[in-house]
Order: structure tokens, then sequence, then C-alpha cells
């Protein structure tokens, strides 16, 4: 009787630590929505790069288990492996070194043979103040608007490494509506475009620019650096880090590092960032009603870029000769999605011209929009922190 009493307490206590009975509708919701995410990646190609690493790890953060054991298996729990691994996302490592890879990839001469493209960069960040003050409205604190307002500029990294200051507690769900929607860019933004031009100025073909020197590109990362972080310092982390890629890239000196900036290094910190983004998203700290909040915000603000980009363009051709007018459709790129965002340009300028290549000049505003992005992220941090 002794020995079938102390099987069914040892079959019990073995109950008790199965993810089984420790199960809750929130967590078969999250491992839904992870499943999506794996799908959304593979299918239809959005962003699996991002989308597999999230969602697996919304999968691995969603296997539910007994908290009180003490099993160090969560990514909340200190001392165990995915909270090591999560500091660089709380502590704000792992965005700078995936601004670096992106400098490093990152060709700069559209916008260096056409500044003013950058202006398209710089209206679209509308979309980041915009949603800042909707925020607000809602009830948010102002730390934690400015965190929610970044997701418009649709830059992952920027999003995660403003949260993880401004507004730790919200870095879940910022996070992961800002990949979700930089991943829904093929979906969001061409509707936008189209309803906000008009058939003539679809076919508008740009004159190809120029040829840009090498003095030229490796001039660029200084003198960026200098202007920006003198007017924003407290953006050095992610500029300082973005320029000085670019400039590993464009010396001509540095190919070794460059490589490695754009290559090992970036794909395995964006393997970490998104597995343990995606793991952070435990049911029981996820599911709340400032989440859907913040989903509903990051999509307002995301329209709001992608319009005032547009927008701005067709303001802006008012003032511009005939030969030097800008192809609106361009202005959806100003957001920070590279190159997703300039390859949408192309795609839904071909559908119209089928001579007509966008891609080249799509590129100029959005890169602008990373530079314009990590600024706003500075001056929000500036103002907020």
């Amino acid at each position: 009787m002794n020995t079938l009493l102390s099987l069914s307490d040892n079959l019990k206590t073995f109950w008790d630590y199965t993810g089984m009975a420790n199960a809750s509708s929130g967590h078969i919701i999250m491992i839904l929505v992870g499943l999506i995410f794996i799908y959304l990646a593979i299918s239809k190609e959005y962003e699996p790069l991002l989308l597999i690493p999230i969602g697996f790890g919304i999968l691995i953060g969603n296997i539910p288990f007994n908290e009180a054991a003490g099993l160090q298996v969560g990514i909340y729990e200190e001392g165990s492996v995915l909270n090591i691994l999560y500091q660089g996302v709380v502590k704000g490592w792992y965005p700078p070194i995936i601004f670096m890879g992106i400098g490093a990839m990152t060709d700069f001469s559209s916008l260096i043979a056409n500044p003013k493209l950058f202006l398209i960069g710089a209206a679209c960040q509308f979309g980041i103040f915009g949603a800042y003050i909707v925020a607000l409205a809602w009830g948010f604190a102002p730390n934690e608007a400015g965190s929610i307002g970044i997701i418009g500029g649709a830059d992952g990294p920027t999003a995660i490494f403003l949260t993880s200051k401004l507004a730790p507690q919200l870095l879940g769900a910022v996070a992961i509506s800002a990949y979700s929607y930089m991943a829904l860019v093929p979906v969001i933004q061409p509707p936008f475009m189209r309803w906000l031009t008009t058939s003539k100025e679809r076919m508008i073909k740009m004159k190809a620019p120029r040829v840009v020197s090498q003095t030229e590109k490796i001039l660029f990362p200084i003198i960026g650096l200098l202007l920006t972080t003198f007017l924003v310092p407290s953006g050095l982390p992610l500029l300082g880090m973005l320029f000085f890629g670019n400039l590993l890239k464009e010396s001509g000196v540095t190919r070794r590092l460059a490589e490695t900036a754009r290559g090992p290094l970036i794909d395995t910190i964006t393997i970490l960032l998104g597995l343990t983004v995606g793991a952070s998203t435990q049911a029981t700290t996820f599911l709340r009603p400032e989440s859907i909040k913040i989903f509903v915000i990051g999509a307002f603000s995301f329209v709001v870029a992608t319009c005032a980009g547009i927008l701005f363009v067709k303001f802006f051709n008012l003032f511009l000769k005939k030969e030097n007018k800008i192809n609106p459709l361009i202005g959806n790129a100003g957001v920070s999605a590279v190159p997703d965002a300039a390859r949408i340009s192309q795609v839904v300028g071909l559908e119209y011209n089928p001579s007509n290549y966008l891609l080249m000049h799509a590129m100029g505003p959005n890169v602008a929009g990373v530079i314009g992005s990590a600024v706003a992220a500075g001056i929000m941090l500036g103002f907020l922190y």
C-alpha cells in the first residue's frame, strides 16, 4: 500500500511539472501566434530572417512550466540561459551591433547623389511623433508613449533600444509590434501608395543619379556622425555604430572587418535578438490590454509614416522643375524597413510603367529613414529618459 501511495505521489509530482498541467488559454493563444509568424515567414516569405527566430522564440517562451519549482528555464528567471541571452535586449547591447552590420551593408550613394531625398526620410518620422501623441491620449505615461511611437519608424533594433531604456515592461509588445509591421510592409504600404497618388504621378521618371566618388563615400559616415551626434548626442550608440560600419565598408582597407560586421556578426545577433524577443512574450506577461493598444497605435504610426512620406513628395514637387520632379511612389520608402520599403516602391512603380525603375531612387529615402529613426529615438531618449 505504501508503495502504491509513493508511486501515486511521484506521478502527481511528475504531472505538476508537465506543460499540460500548467498550460492556460493564454499559452495556447501565444503558441498559435508563433505558428502564424513561422507560417508567414516560410509560406509568404515575409522577413523570414526575423519572423522565424521570433516565431520560434514565441513557442519557446510559451511552453508552460511550474514556475514555483525553480527550474531556471524561463526567460524571466534570473540565472537561466534564456535570461542571460535576454540581457542583450534588456541592456540594449544587440541593437547597436545590428546597426553596425546595417552600416557595413548599406550603400549611401543614392542619398549622397540626391541629398534632398533625406527630407523624405525626415517626413516619415511624423508617424513616430503622431503615435506618441495618440499614446499619451490613450493613457500611457510619456516614457511609454515614446517607446510606442518609435514603432512608426519601422525599425526593430531602434524600437528595442529605446524601449529598453524608457519602458522595459513594454519591451515584448513593442518589439513584436515593430517587427510585425516591418514584415507586413508588402501588405500595408501599397494600398496607401495607390490611394494617395494619381496615374500621372506614378508615371514620373526620375533622371539617373550622378556618380558618387569614393572620397564622398568615405567622408559621408564621418560627416554624418559629427552632424547627427552633435545635434542629438543621445543617439550616439545607434548612429555611431551605423556610421562606423559604413566606414568599414567604404574605406576599402577593412574589407575583412566589414564582411564580418555585415555577415556572421549581424546574423548571430539577429538570431539571438529574434529568439529572445520572441521568448519574452510569455502569456502571463504579454497578454494584457496594453499590448493590444500598442499593436493598434503601432499600426497607426506606420500608416501615418507611409502617408507622410508620400504626401511630402507631392508637396515638394510643387517647387521643383519638371525634369527634377520626384515620383511620389518612393515616398513610402522613407520608413526604416531596409530594403523592403524601397523594393515595394519598385514593384508598384513597375505596375504602372514597366520601364520605370525606382529602386535606386527609393534607396535614398530608405537609408535616410534609418538615420532619421535613430535621430528620433535619440530625441525621445534625451527628453524622456
